[in-house]
């Protein structure tokens, strides 16, 4: 609830008020920063490009997009996250952005243990979301140890009750869950996009083009969520 109230408050403040100016955003830590973005279609789509720019607007921010249609983190999610940090250089920041692809497509959820010391990093493990969420923490200190890593988890999709429904047995929110026990394992700060980015079955006529993808509208919504958690993840 803690993370409710506080990514709530400051996204109302950030578009109703001039408190938070673009001045007062430079106080930010991450104003000016470079930041590459490895996910799914929901991260590359043009729509996407409504948000990101807001990050550009508001924090000075540079970014590179990674994202590739139909990826996931599960090695066999077509050209997954994993294969996208692979590719990365050095940047400031490193932002993982959560598709619904392994739901989707049925990638095992796997267990936060998955391709970790606790299970001598086993590379069997890759297949499963939990071990590619691993994978890409693990290779992106090793690309950059000074990396900031943040967290995008899935929002909520409507193309069938589970991709919505946080109360469906084996749906998109167990997956989301694990992302979030991942992140909570390594420190990685996370934006909870499927309980905060607002979307439900009377508004979503509003903000997506399909079951799956948002539009601009969709996009400059939880683009504001966004600013205000890259502006103060903590």
């Amino acid at each position: 609830m803690s993370y409710l109230k506080h990514y709530l408050s400051f996204a109302f403040l950030l578009v109703s008020t001039s408190i938070f100016a673009q001045q007062d955003l430079k106080a930010s830590y991450n104003y000016g920063k470079s930041v590459a973005v490895f996910g799914g279609s929901v991260s590359v789509i043009p729509e996407s490009e409504v948000a990101k720019n807001m990050w550009k607007e508001k924090l000075g921010m540079t970014v590179t997009n990674f994202g590739v249609g139909g990826a996931g983190f599960s090695s066999l999610q077509g050209k997954s996250l994993q294969q996208q940090v692979d590719e990365a250089g050095v940047f400031d920041i490193y932002i993982l952005w959560a598709s619904t692809n392994d739901y989707t497509n049925k990638r095992e959820i796997g267990s936060y243990t998955d391709y970790s010391e606790f299970d001598g990093f086993d590379e069997e493990k890759l297949v499963t979301q939990a071990g590619g969420i691993n994978y890409c923490i693990k290779k992106i200190y090793e690309i950059n140890p000074k990396a900031q890593i943040y967290f995008f988890t899935s929002s909520k999709a409507f193309n069938d009750r589970g991709a919505y429904d946080p109360f469906t047995e084996n749906g998109m929110a167990e997956h989301v869950n694990m992302q979030k026990k991942i992140c909570q394992l390594h420190g990685i700060p996370y934006l909870d996009q499927f309980t905060l980015g607002g979307y439900n079955t009377y508004n979503k006529d509003l903000y997506y083009t399909d079951p799956i993808h948002m539009n601009e509208a969709g996009y400059k919504k939880i683009g504001e969520l966004q600013v205000a958690f890259l502006a103060f993840p903590d």
